[in-house]
């Protein structure tokens, strides 16, 4: 390719909208543009590197038997229904109606379509195991698009599903797709950690997500160094501290007067923020109703793990209003679990907790040695947000937490579609027997943004072979010098004739300006034809490290080609 007839959009600053260095560099390396508010458009550099990973996909899923196929993203409303996901799934569902007034919506995810389409071509157990995937965009409605290909409304994803006729099935299955997601994370060169993780609006059982590690992350991870668990925050759960062997105190009603906060709370009675119990009351608007939480006073309420508790959704999952607080015979700044006209769910923790400090739902005041079981009572589960250095729950060491960009996430979904869409298959005795799913995403379009985000300096970007745009970039100092340009374009051919994806800078244009462009833009291998061309010698500069050697022409482009063959 001739630099001469590409688009190249390079940019000296980013705009506004860019926060972190990802999306930065995708926009001034002119890799995407922005259309509107959470919504790009790929320019042809960055089209080619997510060509590329698509590629990657593709020959590890069909390594393994699995089938691309290619559904509509526009979906009619009646197969949500059916599964009964119209009504819970929530604001981010894009739906429309046609001149018909027929609903639809714009596909976030795709259960349902692939359900409906196995329940009609696969009648027998002679069809299964079965595995379908296709690789096309996805619409979610975000309240707050941002870092770029991160979080948009529109977006890339690779999606597959499985159908087997058992468990047993479903796990070896769930283990292949586990296995070729290893090797496609590593082809491209991610830094990532699997991860135990919430199944959220997807439903299922079992979950794995796939973390490329990245301060930026938008998720944290809590992982052992000790023996090896990790999980994403939303799933993670720590050991419980030896229950307190304590005897109950008899609780007392205290005057706490404008002492609202856990600090002033913990301050007034001098004692530390693990010995207060604090009670969130939230609003439920799948259900229509309030619930109460209590937690222990320095820790934050895990809302996955509550909305599943509830088998509700996070974004009708509001805190509630003083008025709502009101109706239940308690004031702002002072509830507590007892006597409330409300369910209660009670963090396990708050169980082995003894004689602490609770709200007294009354106006200025507090109340002192409050136990459960005698106190009050409540569901008892798993409601905190696991915090660093809590016990793991598997060896009881200190949890680490780490932040990470998730990439791709693998689901047992069992029968949670197959059942209530009738996805049956007729087995050997002659029964009608609801499929074993499992579903299996890949973000591309995030991947793409996710390996700027590890692969960049103060220069630009720094592509790895696997999915750079282009492997080389052949330089001449001054195009309009004669030897100059025939070294640089006898390199063209070498390299072009070895089947290397080279680009040759015919641009009129100084040389500092040209090397700025391709350092940003990232291609790995810059050669750069200048003072020496007459001798034949040529500069080869490694992208990644920028460091620079002199070598006649045949010995860079061999030793080019020596590289992209590892």
């Amino acid at each position: 390719m001739k630099a001469s007839k590409m688009l190249i959009s390079t940019l000296k600053e980013a705009p506004q909208e860019a926060k972190i260095p990802s999306h930065i560099l995708m926009l001034r390396a002119g890799m995407i543009k922005n259309l509107v508010g959470g919504i790009y458009q790929f320019l042809p550099l960055g089209l080619r590197v997510l060509h590329k990973i698509e590629n990657i996909i593709r020959e590890e899923l069909d390594r393994d038997g699995c089938l691309e196929i290619l559904c509509s993203a526009l979906q009619p409303k009646e197969l949500w229904v059916e599964s009964g996901r119209w009504s819970k799934y929530g604001p981010e569902l894009m739906r429309l109606k046609d001149r018909h007034n027929r609903e639809f919506c714009l596909g976030p995810t795709h259960e349902e379509v692939f359900t409906s389409l196995a329940k009609d071509l696969v009648k027998s157990y002679k069809n299964l195991p079965l595995n379908l995937y296709q690789i096309q965009t996805k619409y979610r409605d975000e309240l707050r698009p941002r870092f770029g290909l991160m979080r948009g409304r529109e977006f890339l994803m690779k999606d597959a599903y499985s159908f087997d006729k058992d468990e047993k099935g479903l796990d070896l299955s769930y283990q292949q797709m586990y296995d070729a997601y290893s090797r496609i994370f590593t082809r491209l060169g991610l830094h990532y950690q699997v991860v135990l993780a919430d199944t959220g609006n997807i439903g299922g059982s079992d979950s794995h997500q796939f973390m490329a590690l990245s301060a930026v992350g938008e998720s944290e991870i809590a992982y052992c160094d000790s023996c090896g668990y990790a999980a994403d925050v939303e799933k993670a759960t720590s050991r419980l501290e030896q229950q307190c062997s304590d005897d109950f105190l008899p609780f007392e009603k205290v005057l706490t007067e404008n002492v609202h906060t856990i600090e002033e709370v913990s301050r007034f009675f001098r004692i530390s923020p693990q010995q207060t119990v604090k009670t969130l009351i939230y609003h439920d608007g799948v259900h229509q109703n309030l619930i109460a939480v209590a937690i222990r006073g320095d820790r934050e309420v895990n809302l996955v793990k509550l909305v599943n508790v509830l088998d509700s959704n996070e974004n009708y999952l509001t805190l509630a209003t003083e008025e709502e607080i009101l109706s239940l015979n308690s004031v702002s700044g002072f509830v507590g679990p007892m006597g409330l006209s409300c369910p209660l769910y009670i963090d396990e923790e708050v169980s082995q907790m003894r004689n602490f400090i609770v709200g007294a739902n009354e106006k200025n005041y507090h109340l002192k040695n409050v136990n459960y079981g005698r106190d009050f009572t409540g569901t008892v589960c798993d409601l905190r947000k696991v915090q660093k250095d809590d016990f793991c729950p598997v060896c009881g060491k200190p949890l680490c937490l780490e932040r990470g960009i998730e990439v791709g996430q693998i689901f047992k979904l069992q029968t949670k579609y197959s059942l209530p869409m009738n996805c049956t298959y007729v087995s050997e005795d002659g029964k009608n027997v609801p499929m074993v799913m499992g579903c299996y995403g890949i973000g591309v379009s995030r991947t793409l943004q996710s390996i700027v985000e590890q692969y960049h300096d103060d220069a630009g970007i720094c592509w790895p072979i696997a999915v750079a745009p282009y492997h080389v970039v052949v330089v001449p100092v001054n195009y309009q010098d004669d030897l100059q340009a025939q070294l640089a374009q006898s390199c063209y051919e070498a390299l072009l004739s070895r089947k290397a994806e080279v680009i040759l800078d015919d641009r009129i244009a100084k040389v500092g300006f040209k090397m700025k462009d391709w350092e940003l833009i990232g291609i790995p291998y810059l050669l750069i034809c200048g003072k020496r061309s007459n001798e034949n010698i040529v500069e080869l500069k490694v992208r990644s490290s920028m460091q620079t050697q002199e070598l006649t022409k045949d010995e860079a482009v061999e030793k080019i080609l020596a590289e992209l063959c590892q």
